[in-house]
């Protein structure tokens, strides 16, 4: 999942990520509300964590202009505040959970789960190639029925490439959707992890799904190889 934490206090926001991103999360952090609806319209994010009190433009009306121009990220809000009319606030501008600090790292990474699944995903949630099953909600991968052990890096990669079964995805665009921005953008990196898939999830089965595309990246065939 590609989260984006907009949260001014930096220290909070660093906790943040660091917290979700050893749960397997991609996760982006910006410091105020104009940052954060630019970063939010520019990339595509599953989710977005917004605090209300933002400089530049608070979270209501970040999370207001966001649905006003289409965006189907889900929206969870945080907040110093507490009592029903910020929270109704934040529903009422499109917010789809609240949740008001202090919290619990525990409560917010199960909140961030349940919000998924409330809102789906752009690709079904358990694709099916061939006998090379990923299931992006469980976060598990399979092949003829036995499972694979993948890094929580190595599963974004593939989950990112089941979502866009039998197309050709860029390096560019893998780098975009499963590294953080602030992260090392060596397209090196990218094919690191292609060639451990390949010794994961094909040559111990004699297959060759995971194809590179001359000029144009990488493809995961639907079927299986």
């Amino acid at each position: 999942m590609r989260v984006l934490v907009v949260e001014d206090e930096q220290r909070l926001a660093l906790a943040i990520k660091h917290g979700l991103e050893a749960e397997g999360f991609t996760v982006d952090t910006v410091h105020d509300g104009l940052s954060g609806l630019a970063r939010a319209t520019d990339h595509s994010y599953d989710v977005v964590i917004l605090d209300i009190m933002l400089p530049g433009l608070n979270g209501y009306r970040v999370c207001a202009r966001l649905r006003a121009a289409g965006s189907d990220a889900g929206i969870l809000m945080l907040t110093a505040k507490d009592g029903e009319w910020d929270e109704a606030e934040a529903l009422d501008t499109g917010a789809d959970d609240y949740l008001s600090k202090p919290f619990s790292f525990v409560v917010l990474v199960a909140r961030l789960k349940a919000l998924a699944r409330r809102i789906g995903s752009r690709a079904p949630r358990r694709a099916v190639l061939g006998d090379l099953v990923v299931d992006s909600a469980a976060r598990t991968c399979s092949r003829a029925g036995r499972p694979i052990a993948l890094t929580p890096r190595e599963f974004a990669v593939l989950d990112h490439l089941a979502r866009r079964a039998g197309e050709a995805v860029s390096k560019r665009e893998i780098l975009e959707q499963v590294w953080d921005a602030a992260a090392d953008s060596d397209p090196n990196t990218v094919e690191v992890h292609i060639s451990a898939l390949r010794r994961k999830i094909d040559t111990p089965f004699g297959r060759s799904a995971l194809q590179t595309v001359r000029g144009a990246g990488y493809r995961l065939e639907p079927d299986g190889g």
